[in-house]
C-alpha cells in the first residue's frame, strides 16, 4: 500500500469562490485525498483584505503553524501563495512543487498599463517596470528558482520560462490540465458566440467588440454574448447552449474554457498565443489576437454552417481525457523523484 503524506495545497482561492485556481485547487484535493494521502488546504482568508507584503507576511504564518509533519507543499500559483509557501519551504526544509498556470508579472504589467503585448512580445521587448512590477518580479524570480521543482499545464510556457528565467531542465514538469468527458449540450437556435471571464486588456475584449461590430454589418443573424461575474454552473450552461466559444485573449497558456467547451462539442475561436496550439491547431481555429481583420473573418467563417459542421465533428472526435486522478497521480510521481 503506498505511503501516505501530509500535503499542504497552497492556493489563493478555494471554493466557494469562483474561478480556475479554485476549481483546481478543490479536484486536485479531492483526488489527492482519495489516493490515500491526508491533505491540508491553506487558502487566504483575512489576507484578501491587507495590502500587498502584509497579506504575504501572515500567509507565511499560517503556512509554517501547518508545517509540522508535511511530506510535501503544492503551491497553486506565484505570486499569492507561491512566494510565502517557497521561503518557508526553504527555511524549514520542505519539499515544493510551485504549479506555474499563468504568469502574474506579465498579466499586471498588461492591465495595469494597457499595453497589448502577447507574452512572448513582453518578455522581448523587456519594457521598463516601475516599482510595483519590480516588486512582482523579484516573488516570481525568487519562487521560480528556489522552489524543490515547477510543474506547467502546456511546454510552449515551459519553454518560455525556461529560456527567460534559465530554469535547470531537471526541475521542469508538465501536467496538462483536465481534459473531461464529453458531456450532453442543446443545439443552439441561435448563432450566439460565447465569451466568458473578466473584461481587461489581456483579455482582449474590446477588440473583440470592434470585431465583431464590423462583422454585424455582413451577418446580421449573429450574436456575440460577454459574460462576466457568473458561477461556474451557470458558465456551464452558457456553454451548453451556445453555437462556438471565442476567446481571443492577447496569449492566454492553458485555457480551462475552451476544454469545457470541447466537452459540450462546441466549436472555438481560440487566440493563437496560447499553449493549446499544437495540441488542438487540427481542432479549432486560431486567430491573430492583434489582429482585428482576421478575428472578423474567423468568426464569419464558423458562421457559415458547413463550415460550422465541419468544425463541430472535429471537436466531437476528439476523445482524450485527463482525469484528476491522472493528474494527482502525476504530482505524487514527481513527488517521488525529487
Amino acid at each position: 500500500m503506498p505511503q501516505q503524506l501530509k500535503i499542504i495545497i497552497a492556493t489563493g482561492i478555494y471554493p466557494p469562490a469562483v474561478g480556475g485556481p479554485a476549481t483546481y485547487a478543490k479536484n486536485l484535493t479531492e483526488a489527492l485525498r482519495k489516493a490515500g494521502n491526508r491533505v491540508v488546504v491553506l487558502s487566504y482568508k483575512l489576507e484578501k483584505k491587507l495590502p500587498v507584503g502584509v497579506r504575504h507576511c501572515l500567509y507565511f504564518c499560517r503556512l509554517v503553524a501547518s508545517l509540522f509533519g508535511a511530506d510535501l507543499i503544492i503551491a497553486l500559483d506565484i505570486f499569492s501563495a507561491g512566494f510565502p509557501a517557497v521561503l518557508a519551504a526553504k527555511i524549514f526544509g520542505k519539499k515544493i512543487i510551485v504549479r506555474v498556470g499563468g504568469d502574474f508579472l506579465w498579466e499586471s504589467y498588461v492591465n495595469n498599463t494597457g499595453e497589448a503585448l502577447t507574452l512572448k512580445e513582453f518578455y522581448a521587448k523587456a519594457p521598463q517596470l516601475d516599482a510595483k512590477h519590480r516588486l512582482i518580479s523579484f516573488f516570481q524570480g525568487f519562487v521560480l528558482r528556489n522552489c524543490s521543482v515547477l510543474v506547467f499545464n502546456t511546454q510552449w510556457q515551459r519553454d518560455i520560462f525556461r529560456r527567460e528565467y534559465g530554469l535547470e531542465a531537471k526541475k521542469i514538469f508538465v501536467i496538462e490540465n483536465f481534459y473531461g468527458p464529453k458531456l450532453d449540450s442543446t443545439f443552439p437556435d441561435k448563432k450566439v458566440f460565447l465569451w466568458i471571464g473578466r473584461e481587461n486588456k489581456l483579455k482582449n475584449t474590446e477588440l473583440l467588440k470592434s470585431a465583431f461590430a464590423e462583422v454585424k454589418k455582413q451577418n446580421q443573424q449573429i450574436e456575440l454574448e460577454l459574460s462576466s461575474n457568473i458561477s461556474f454552473d451557470a458558465g456551464q450552461k452558457k456553454i451548453s447552449e451556445c453555437y462556438a466559444f471565442v476567446l481571443p485573449s492577447l496569449s492566454d497558456v492553458g485555457p480551462n474554457l475552451i476544454l469545457e467547451a470541447m466537452q459540450y462539442n462546441k466549436p472555438f475561436i481560440l487566440t493563437r498565443e496560447t499553449g493549446l496550439f499544437e495540441k488542438l491547431k487540427d481542432i479549432g481555429i486560431f486567430v491573430d489576437p492583434q489582429n482585428q481583420e482576421d478575428i472578423k473573418n474567423k468568426i464569419l467563417f464558423l458562421a457559415n454552417d458547413e463550415n460550422y459542421s465541419e468544425y463541430k465533428r472535429r471537436v466531437a472526435d476528439f476523445k482524450f481525457t485527463h482525469s484528476w486522478q491522472e493528474i494527482a497521480q502525476e504530482f505524487l510521481d514527481i513527488y517521488s523523484r525529487i
